[in-house]
């Protein structure tokens, strides 16, 4: 298991790189290009100047999260082919850079969805709260304006000159079914896939968050059928998925060890993160501690362990505590704590083989 920690870029992140580098076990960055609209051809002076800003640091930038997809390839419009050409050439630069994992999603119109970004908890925390009741009758644009309401921090999957067209964006998902969004996907995979085997990166779908439909938008990145499905349409080791245990684990029908046992060998990127849910279907993010949640976190980690996982990991969202100033769900001090209660298990689990083996010999 290779560690690594999610930071948003110089000027876009209250966290340093000095500070990243401190945390034990993490060899690099989870990274994007906030500033470059969706759709748009990356740079290749803005990759490089990442690079250039994190070598000094001994940190690697193997693992891109996002290249974001364009609403236009989501929605099959005849445009969606000068975005995918976008998307191939931004796959082909990042490759010149040693990216070796691309994270994306295919969640139409939004990205991650919540009602509260900071929900107190019991211990004086605060953490990233889903209440169902309240999405299944809030006005959508009343959400986009809680999640855009700090300006100085760019919010991933929450583009303000995307979202600026929501009535339009809706009115046009009016006639996209679950399986046209399939389709979609299927034209959009027959393009990218190719690109990246030749460039030697995989990509990783991230599921959807959280995995069922809100404000009636199809989504299908959602359970084990769906992505034995996703899996099929294109079936090579570079077309892959990020397990994220906190987006699939807010569904309990989900089981999230059994899922990564399953699809291991086309798992290139992990997610680990804890997740409360409630019986009314809320749910909130919690400490990565296993007991703190509904996920099996130690269970998680046994999976990728007893499959000898080698791909890239990161603690995903955590809480807010030790009145640290952060992005909703990306501090610094809960997810260095997320890194190393991972690492407890994967070291542990690592000395029972080591005696076991011991004893065999």
């Amino acid at each position: 298991m290779r560690m690594v920690f999610r930071w948003f870029g110089a000027g876009n992140d209250r966290i340093s790189l000095d500070h990243i580098r401190q945390i034990p076990g993490v060899e690099g960055v989870v990274w994007a290009l906030h500033d470059v609209p969706v759709g748009e051809e990356w740079p290749m002076e803005k990759i490089l100047e990442v690079k250039k800003q994190t070598e000094p640091y001994g940190l690697n930038i193997d693992v891109v999260e996002s290249v974001n997809v364009h609403e236009d390839i989501k929605l099959g419009l005849p445009t969606r082919d000068k975005y995918i050409e976008h998307y191939q050439e931004t796959i082909e630069k990042l490759a010149k850079v040693g990216v070796k994992v691309i994270c994306y999603n295919f969640m139409p119109v939004f990205d991650w969805t919540r009602t509260e970004l900071y929900k107190q908890a019991e211990d004086g925390s605060t953490a990233l709260f889903f209440e169902k009741s309240l999405v299944e009758n809030m006005d959508p644009q009343e959400m986009v304006s809680k999640i855009l309401a700090d300006p100085t921090l760019t919010m991933p999957g929450w583009e303000p000159e995307r979202l600026k067209h929501l009535s339009s964006l809706f009115e046009a998902y009016k006639t996209v079914a679950e399986e046209d969004l399939w389709s979609n996907l299927t034209y959009f995979l027959e393009r990218i896939i190719p690109v990246a085997e030749t460039c030697g990166i995989k990509m990783a779908i991230h599921p959807d968050d959280p995995p069922w439909s809100i404000f009636g938008l199809p989504r299908i990145i959602t359970n084990r059928d769906n992505i034995r499905r996703f899996l099929d349409i294109v079936d090579s080791p570079y077309n892959g998925v990020t397990l994220c245990s906190g987006s699939l684990g807010a569904n309990l029908a989900n089981n999230v060890p059994a899922l990564i046992r399953e699809f291991a060998d086309r798992i290139p990127f992990a997610h680990i993160r804890n997740v409360k849910v409630y019986d009314n279907g809320d749910f909130m993010e919690t400490s990565h501690r296993t007991g703190d949640g509904s996920v099996d976190i130690y269970d998680v980690v046994k999976a990728y362990h007893e499959n000898g996982f080698a791909g890239y990991a990161r603690p995903d969202h955590g809480r807010h505590i030790w009145d640290e100033e952060c992005r909703p769900g990306y501090g610094l001090y809960d997810r260095a704590l997320g890194v190393m209660y991972i690492w407890g298990i994967w070291d542990s689990l690592e000395r029972a083989r080591r005696e076991a083996q011991h004893v065999t010999d």
